[in-house]
This record gives structure tokens, C-alpha cells and sequence, in this order.
């Protein structure tokens, strides 16, 4: 535990924390009214440098001050010093110095208001088509962070991938709880993939418990994020960190009816261990049957069903071996037969646009 003291008209020894050993010593010359430093060492268990170092600095501070009532009898008498009487003097200019940085701060942000409201304005007069090409991903935060505190009703997401790292689940809890004490309806979209990711287990069951909903696919029809079905942001085609914001009225509502009809599809998030996991278990291994019948390669595969590379090729292995096949060929001609690659095994809606 300690104390911060800092004021610019003080000394350096004002400046610094109160330590545990000064403010045990502080109490024991609250309760002695003197300062005897080889007493105070035996009973605080300190060492007489401790002691004699806290007893400096206190009286540096003026916590502790001589006894005027205790008469040249008692010359080793102190006292002990309310802490506010001497809190408001140490820390007058600090307080001064806070007010000033608040004002700063409060004309800054004025001057950025404006600002946004000149560069909003700019955005809507040059993207008429309701599109904007947002290119960086700072930027892309900034206008989702907009989005996110302008949202009234509804967000929905659909967010490939099975693996997230701990620190943006961490993030995006605390967006979402903020979006969710507001009496926002909150749906995402993961792959089955995530159903096996910590993070994303410890995510999805805070958030739910919240109000969020959840559901996984085997297959996603890509990442978007829809606020009040009237602003969608989608990925660039270039594969950057950059984004598309798309306000055209017919475009979001389009993409909003091929997210409904993925949720419609979709299985309700569950922990690995609950039930459940052996359909998504056949659901993914047959989704990968028939897209090693359809000629897609291994880095394909793991894209379109959000799991690594690694992940995606020993799940053709197991495959594989299960099937007796020596070849991938092979593999779907036996899957074939065995009716795995049916479009009646693969839940409906599985495939998007």
C-alpha cells in the first residue's frame, strides 16, 4: 500500500510515495508521541536505517512535527499531524495543474468534433453510391468504434475462423457488454472451429450470459458487421486490414437476409464437451469429404471452414485412413459410395453466396 504525494513547490521527498515503513511509522508515533527509533525498529520489525529514514521523511512532510505543549522537559516529544491539513498544501498546485490539463482536454476534444463532423460530412458528399473504402485499420477501428456507440438496436457479425487470440476477446467483451447493458441484440456467426477454441469458449460464455447469442456453421459466407441493418462493414477484396462501408439501403438489406438465412441454419454455441459435438464433429468431416470431391486444395479447405492449415490437412489424414483411400481421388470416389459427399448429409443453407 502506499500513497502518492507529489507538488512542485515541495521538496523531492514530497514527491515520492508514502511506503509501508512510513506509514507504520507514522502510526507508531501516533501512538507514542515521540520518536524513539530503537524502539520503533524492535516493535515494526524494521531495521534502525528503516526507521530513521521513515522518521526523515515524515518530518519532511510535516506529518510529524515537535510537541509545542510538551516543554523543554520533553525535548523528544512529537506529534503526529492530521493528513488533511497537510494533503491541501502539498497537492494545491497538482489540483491546478489537473484543472488546466482538463480544460485542455475539453477544448481538444471540441476541436475534434468539428472536426468529425467536417469529415463525415466530406465522406457522405464523395461515396453518393452509399459505399465508403475505408484503407487502414486504424481507421476501420475508429468507424467501428463509431458504429458501436451510435448502435440503437441490433448488431450481427459473422466472424470466420476458429482461432482468437485472448487479449481481442478480452476487447471485444468489454465492447460488447457496453453494447449489451444498452438493450442492444447482439448475433454472431463463428465456424464450428470455434466450439474447440478457449478463448472463444470463455468468450462466448460471458457474453451470453449477458444476453449475446451464438451459433457456429460448418461453412460462412465470409466477415461482416451489420449495425441496426442499416450500416454494414465488409471486408476489402484486397485482403487487407481495410474495410467497406456499405449504407445503400438494398445492399445492407440484401446482406442482412444472407445472414438470416445462415442463423436460421446455424447450431446454438456450445462448450466442446456438451452435447452436440459428435453432429458437428460429422458435419465438418463431411463438409471436408466433399470439398476434396470438388478439387479444392488443403489451404482452401482450411480457409472455408476457418480452422489452420495444419488442423484442416489432419483432418484429411483421419479421413482418409478412415476411408481406406491411398489418394485424395480415391478418397471422394469411396466417400462417394458411402453417401458422404450427398447433399443431403450437409445442413441446409450450408453454402453462401
Amino acid at each position: 500500500m502506499s500513497m502518492d504525494i507529489c507538488d512542485d513547490r515541495a521538496s523531492d521527498a514530497s514527491c515520492t510515495a508514502l511506503s509501508a515503513d512510513e506509514m507504520a511509522a507514522y502510526g507508531w508515533v501516533l501512538d507514542h508521541r515521540r520518536t524513539d527509533p530503537a524502539r520503533a525498529a524492535a516493535d515494526l520489525g524494521l531495521t534502525r536505517g528503516q526507521v530513521d529514514a521513515a522518521f526523515a521523511k515524515l518530518t519532511a512532510l510535516r506529518l510529524v512535527i515537535p510537541d509545542a505543549e510538551a516543554g523543554p522537559e520533553a525535548p523528544g516529544r512529537v506529534r503526529a499531524v492530521d493528513p488533511d491539513a497537510v494533503l491541501g498544501g502539498l497537492t494545491e498546485s497538482l489540483r491546478e495543474s489537473i484543472q488546466q490539463r482538463q480544460s485542455q482536454l475539453q477544448r481538444v476534444q471540441e476541436d475534434f468534433d468539428r472536426l468529425r463532423e467536417r469529415f463525415l460530412r466530406g465522406r457522405g458528399e464523395a461515396s453518393p453510391a452509399g459505399l465508403e473504402v475505408i484503407p487502414s485499420l486504424e481507421e476501420v477501428r475508429a468507424a467501428l468504434n463509431r458504429a458501436s456507440a451510435e448502435c440503437r438496436t441490433e448488431l450481427m457479425t459473422s466472424q470466420p475462423g476458429g482461432n482468437r487470440v485472448p487479449a481481442a476477446m478480452e476487447e471485444a467483451l468489454a465492447r460488447d457488454t457496453a453494447l449489451l447493458n444498452r438493450g442492444i441484440r447482439i448475433r454472431t456467426l463463428y465456424h464450428h472451429t470455434a466450439r474447440f477454441n478457449g478463448p472463444s469458449q470463455a468468450y462466448v460464455a460471458a457474453a451470453s450470459a449477458l444476453g449475446a447469442e451464438y451459433r457456429t456453421a460448418h461453412e460462412l459466407f465470409g466477415r461482416i458487421i451489420v449495425f441496426d441493418r442499416e450500416l454494414a462493414f465488409i471486408p476489402d477484396h484486397m485482403g487487407t486490414w481495410g474495410a467497406v462501408a456499405v449504407r445503400e439501403p438494398s445492399v445492407v438489406a440484401y446482406l442482412c437476409e444472407i445472414f438470416e438465412q445462415a442463423w436460421t441454419h446455424a447450431t446454438v454455441f456450445s462448450e466442446a464437451g456438451q452435447d452436440g459435438l459428435e453432429r458437428v464433429a460429422k458435419e465438418l468431416d463431411h463438409t471436408i469429404v466433399r470439398l476434396l470431391a470438388a478439387g479444392l486444395k488443403d489451404e482452401a479447405i482450411a480457409r472455408r471452414l476457418g480452422m489452420s492449415l495444419r488442423t484442416a490437412r489432419r483432418h484429411i489424414a483421419d479421413i482418409m485412413e478412415t476411408l481406406g483411400a491411398e489418394s485424395r481421388f480415391q478418397a471422394g470416389m469411396l466417400a462417394a459410395r458411402a453417401g458422404m459427399t450427398d447433399d443431403a448429409d450437409a445442413p441446409a443453407g450450408a453454402t453462401g453466396p
